[in-house]
């Protein structure tokens, strides 16, 4: 803080200037505003370039604002990159500056922008103060002091009596008609020097038409550094006087700020202080009233609380504080090593005091006040549900000037966004707290998740490391976050999809990574490719699927509710446990079908037979005229030419055959000869028309062989039969396994009948046994 006192006026000169002729600035990346007690300017950076420079114009000329230049002359610059933006801050008793009666203060500035090229561009701006000047005024700004005090302000009444009067015997024997300025330090007087060495020294004095201005830099050889109530402030104690004959005219000054840099702690607060008294001469001084505000602007109280900003009055000692986010501050992430964050709070404060002659002292304080590096840690929520069979993995507290750019799944890298034709997909989440996050969700069969299958657990583990590449922006420096999260499923068997044909059973299965687990049978044999070309399958195998297509009769079908309309024909692929072998589940899938002749030999010994007999009985016949080798043994269903029989093999007068390896039930359908002979005299030649039918089982698989007991095999049996006629004499047998020929002759020149059909079997071709190892046994 500055004050200063004085107990008679003088005049100085004025300063007058004028605009130069510069180029027009764009619409939209200029803003100037007139403020309280000084004059903005912000311009884009984007505009302007990454090192703008301004310069103040008079009618005597241009001057560059540089650093030095700026603090002596009221002009405070920044380039504040979090608001993308260089501001020019000038004080309205500034160097240069067109000021009539402390009212109208006209302002003349050149902007050099180097975003292409170096281009000049003119401001200009006239502001009158929104608020009458108090009899003191006070400017802490970033790199100066400036004080101005109305002129019929009385003699302070809080000096000293004792250091006035040594001021007074060192004015007095020292004056001159010039005026003179004396600083003192700790009680340290040093020599006076006149105002034009002062200005060489950085001070500046100036007197408008009715106020008194002292400006000074910071850090300035004769000011100096205390501690008040523990907070350090920066003080410059200057005696202003002039001889005039018999009367020294003297000024008193004291500039004094508080140079506390801001702290901050746990709770996410910024704080910062200064004393109530920043000054001893200054004692007389109390009634503080404390406003804030922020980027030089003051709020309303009611405001400031609402944003959560805290003025307190402890021991003589102002202490704010504010919320690192709070409304009006500034956040920016940065990257080393790791992801840290900072907040930047552009503070505007008010002091306002009364001594005791009511006079009122307004100080006002610009200070920038910023946090050190911050963790400011991103997080990853593992949000998988394992019945969904996809990982869902929340990334969060990205702040807003964070971007995801890419993410490596398992090593593998998709940027963001990922496209249509990806299975994961990445979604951004936005919170009202000026942070978002990401969902990614990967399926658990996606080709980047790694499995691993659990034999503790008896589940298939899923693992994905995830690498977040983000970028903070604008700058695009990168950093990363990684993140690894696993999920377990329940394995479950394979599963076939399966359709009937007309020609059979298709199967498909789509294939898993973990179904090595598995292997797959047909009963208890492994299905490979050798197995499909044995049995007949048509299969094909490729990395994504199995499709195995079995066609009817082949080995691995099982038959019911035969009819002469059709039947039911079932067929089983089993899963069975890689280690163990053990059956773990099955497809089984039972389709209608169709044929118009048929043989099936099961396991229990049971011969079932669909014969065509429209060639094997006389014109006119009907097929329920038939019976087996036992006349009681009757179709069991008939049509016009077809007749079924089902019957034990051991039954209806069947006849036994054994070879080495072989064991063959045999029995044949008759037709009744003395119908036969009723309606058809002519073909009384003909003694019998059969058709034979056969059972044929390897030995090897039987567990009994009886014919008055229960019959049981491994296998199904091979079964097929063979149409008979007797003429002349002459037996004709037909068995030719790979096809049958239907005639409407009645006569036995040609055959005209085979049907071959070996379901369930094993045993893939006819078994033809030759004639001296079959031994009949009844």
């Amino acid at each position: 803080m500055m004050a200063f006192g004085f107990c008679l006026g003088f005049a100085l000169l004025l300063f007058v200037w004028s605009t130069a002729k510069c180029d027009q600035i764009s619409n939209g990346v200029l803003h100037m505003e007139c403020r309280d007690r000084y004059f903005m300017i912000a311009a884009d950076l984007s505009f302007t370039g990454n090192e703008p420079r301004f310069e103040a114009v008079d009618e005597t000329g241009v001057y560059p604002i540089t650093e030095q230049y700026a603090a002596e002359c009221g002009y405070s610059v920044s380039v504040l990159p979090l608001q993308g933006h260089v501001e020019l801050r000038a004080s309205y008793f500034s160097c240069h500056t067109d000021n009539k009666d402390d009212a109208v203060f006209t302002f003349n500035f050149n902007l050099l922008a180097n975003h292409s090229g170096e281009a000049t561009y003119t401001m200009n701006k006239t502001c009158s103060p929104s608020l009458p000047w108090s009899p003191r005024e006070v400017t802490c700004e970033l790199n100066y002091m400036e004080v101005s005090v109305r002129s019929d302000v009385a003699c302070p009444t809080g000096t000293k009596k004792d250091d006035w009067d040594a001021a007074v015997n060192t004015a007095y024997t020292s004056a001159t008609s010039d005026w003179q300025v004396m600083f003192q330090r700790a009680e340290q007087k040093l020599m006076p020097m006149n105002l034009s060495e002062a200005h060489k020294h950085g001070y500046v004095f100036d007197l408008t038409d009715g106020r008194l201005v002292f400006r000074t830099p910071y850090g300035q050889p004769d000011s100096f550094s205390t501690e008040v109530n523990g907070v350090p402030v920066e003080v410059v104690h200057a005696t202003l006087f002039s001889r005039q004959s018999w009367v020294v005219l003297m000024v008193d000054l004291v500039a004094a700020c508080s140079m506390y840099e801001g702290s901050y702690d746990e709770n996410g607060y910024m704080m910062w202080k200064t004393p109530e008294v920043l000054h001893p001469l200054l004692s007389g001084l109390h009634n503080t009233q404390v406003n804030i505000g922020v980027n030089g602007e003051f709020l309303e109280q009611p405001v400031a609380e609402e944003r959560g900003y805290i003025v307190e009055k402890h021991n003589g000692t102002v202490q704010l504080s504010i919320p690192y986010n709070a409304d009006g501050g500034y956040r920016k992430s940065f990257v080393t090593d790791d992801l840290y964050e900072y907040y930047v709070f552009h503070l505007y404060l008010e002091q306002i005091s009364v001594d005791e002659d009511h006079v009122d002292t307004r100080l006002r304080v610009h200070r920038t006040l910023a946090t050190p590096l911050l963790p400011c840690p991103v997080f990853t929520e593992n949000r998988t549900v394992n019945e969904e069979h996809m990982f869902s993995v929340y990334l969060g507290d990205v702040p807003d000037d964070v971007e995801l750019a890419a993410v490596h799944l398992n090593g593998h890298k998709f940027t963001v966004p990922f496209t249509n034709t990806s299975r994961h997909t990445i979604t951004k989440v936005v919170h009202p707290n000026s942070t978002h996050g990401y969902t990614l969700k990967v399926p658990f069969d996606d080709p980047v998740v790694l499995q691993q299958f659990s034999k503790e657990d008896a589940a298939m583990q899923h693992k994905l490391d995830i690498n977040y590449t983000l970028t903070v922006l604008p700058e695009k420096e990168p950093f990363y976050h990684f993140a690894s999260v696993m999920a377990q499923s329940d394995v479950s068997p394979p599963e076939f999809d399966a359709i009937c044909l007309e020609s059979g059973i298709r199967f498909r299965l789509d294939h898993r990574p973990f179904d090595y687990l598995w292997y797959i049978s047909i009963g208890s044999d492994l299905l490979t490719s050798e197995l499909a070309a044995q049995h007949g399958y048509i299969m094909s195998n490729n990395s994504q699927s199995l499709l195995l297509e079995v066609p009817l009769f082949t080995h691995g079908y099982e038959y019911k509710d035969i009819t002469l309309k059709g039947f039911l024909g079932t067929f089983e692929i089993l899963i069975r446990d890689h280690a163990t072998s053990e059956v773990q589940s099955s497809t089984v899938k039972t389709c209608p079908f169709t044929a118009t002749e048929l043989i099936m030999c099961s396991t229990d010994g049971r011969m079932t037979v669909v014969a065509d007999l429209s060639l094997a009985i006389p014109s006119g016949g009907i097929p329920a005229r038939t019976n087996l080798m036992d006349k009681y043994c009757a179709p069991k269903e008939v049509d016009d030419t077809r007749a079924l029989f089902s019957l034990p093999l051991n039954s209806c007068g069947s006849i036994v055959k054994l070879s080495k390896e072989y064991v063959t039930y045999e029995n044949e359908i008759f037709y009744s000869k003395k119908l036969h002979t009723q309606k058809n005299p002519s073909h009384s030649s003909i003694e019998m028309d059969r058709v034979k039918m056969q059972c044929t089982y390897p030995l090897a698989g039987l567990l009994r062989l009886f014919s008055i007991y229960r019959f049981e095999s491994d296998t199904v049996g091979v079964g097929r039969h063979h149409t008979f006629c007797t003429l002349d004499s002459r037996a004709t047998d037909f068995h030719h396994p790979a096809h049958y020929s239907a005639s409407n002759s009645s006569t036995c020149n040609q055959p005209y009948l085979e049907t071959w059909v070996p379901p369930s079997s094993s045993v893939h071709q006819s078994i033809h046994l030759p004639e001296e190892s079959v031994k009949e046994r009844s």
